[in-house]
């Protein structure tokens, strides 16, 4: 229970801090996050990988995990 706190805690972080870094709302971002499962594959998953990096380092890999997933989703859209 105390894990998922953390994990729930270090996700609104992440979140948040990526998505003023962005100059969107934090909703927009999770719900493009959750979009792709990033929420639970990157920010849960990877927890105990992410959360011992800077602050800046987190908002990176973030805006970097959603600029994959997006491309990837962009490609699959146009081929259908």
């Amino acid at each position: 229970m105390e894990a998922t706190i953390r994990k729930t805690q270090f996700a609104t972080l992440a979140i948040g801090a990526t998505a003023r870094h962005m100059g969107i709302t934090a909703t927009e971002l999770h719900n493009r996050l959750k979009h792709h499962g990033l929420v639970k594959k990157l920010l849960f998953d990877c927890y105990d990988t992410l959360h011992a990096e800077s602050i800046d380092g987190v908002v990176w890999n973030v805006e970097q995990a959603l600029k994959n997933w997006d491309a990837k989703d962009q490609k699959e859209g146009g081929q259908r």
